[in-house]
């Protein structure tokens, strides 16, 4: 295990147990024995990866400040507008650009397609990613065995392309994608397949700014379907791509954060984790 994915690990099942116990508030010597490492050092590692206290981190998840966040987003477009190109902080958000496939292309399934795939290390645990010259075309979280069930994947949507790993070029991509330090103006293309329905679903997802949440009410009003609120849900859950297409910002109305394709603690920590460097920026 890589150094960034056994920091994750440790600050996951840190998180968890900060949720878990918030009545009772522990301290951070509870917390870093929960976790077997010294007091000292995970707040070392906890402060580094979120840029707060875990104290500070946990206000950031809880069902009162999400409620919150929800009264600031009822309007995404004007939200991101206004959160975005005149803000310092959008230098640190993604511009990503959505290409959908034909539908002739996607009847072919990918025939004429190179597809590079990698495994890496991120802020979140490892990623598995998939990039054509098109753009990134698939991206997950994984845990231990998800290597494997992310190549069936994309083998069944991508059946006809031709399917190799090569790290050198996700690793370019996942450098763009998860260090801020290398920051670009340039797009970030995504090649995906999808339904009108769900193309429109996932172009409202990126209007939601780092840091901001939204629920899938306010999702399918703004995409002019307010009926449409459970087919918005599949929607989200069908993203197939992780973080980029930031599903994981989209939650219940009562400001509960409810489950994530990549798992419901990996969403807190993202939720966390946003939250944190946008209020510290």
């Amino acid at each position: 295990m890589n150094q960034q994915t056994y920091n994750y690990d440790k600050i996951a099942k840190a998180i968890e147990f900060i949720v878990a116990n918030a009545k009772e508030q522990p301290s951070l010597f509870d917390v870093a024995e929960e976790v077997s490492i010294s007091q000292f050092h995970f707040q070392r590692v906890f402060t580094e990866w979120a840029g707060v206290s875990p104290k500070k981190f946990l206000q950031y998840i809880t069902a009162g400040y999400l409620k919150e966040k929800i009264k600031e987003s009822s309007n995404l477009v004007e939200l991101a507008e206004s959160a975005g190109l005149s803000s310092q902080s959008r230098v640190y958000d993604h511009f990503t650009a959505i290409e959908a496939v034909t539908p002739q292309e996607f009847k072919s399934s990918g025939k004429g397609l190179d597809i590079s795939y990698g495994i890496h290390e991120t802020p979140f645990g490892n990623c598995f990613i998939a990039v054509t010259e098109r753009g990134i075309c698939s991206m997950a979280f994984i845990d231990d065995a998800g290597r494997d069930e992310q190549l069936i994947v994309l083998a069944k949507k991508w059946h006809y392309a031709t399917i190799q790993p090569d790290q050198s070029i996700t690793q370019r991509y996942v450098d763009r994608i998860f260090q801020p330090a290398q920051k670009s103006l340039e797009k970030l293309p995504l090649l995906v397949q999808g339904t009108n329905f769900q193309l429109k679903v996932w172009e409202a997802l990126l209007n939601i700014p780092r840091g901001a949440v939204t629920t899938y009410q306010q999702i399918a009003q703004s995409i002019g379907n307010p009926g449409a609120v459970r087919a918005v849900g599949t929607a989200v859950g069908d993203n197939p791509i992780a973080y980029l297409i930031p599903c994981h910002r989209v939650i219940r109305k009562e400001g509960v954060l409810g489950e994530y394709r990549w798992g419901s603690l990996r969403k807190k920590a993202l939720i966390g984790w946003e939250a944190a460097r946008q209020h510290e920026e």
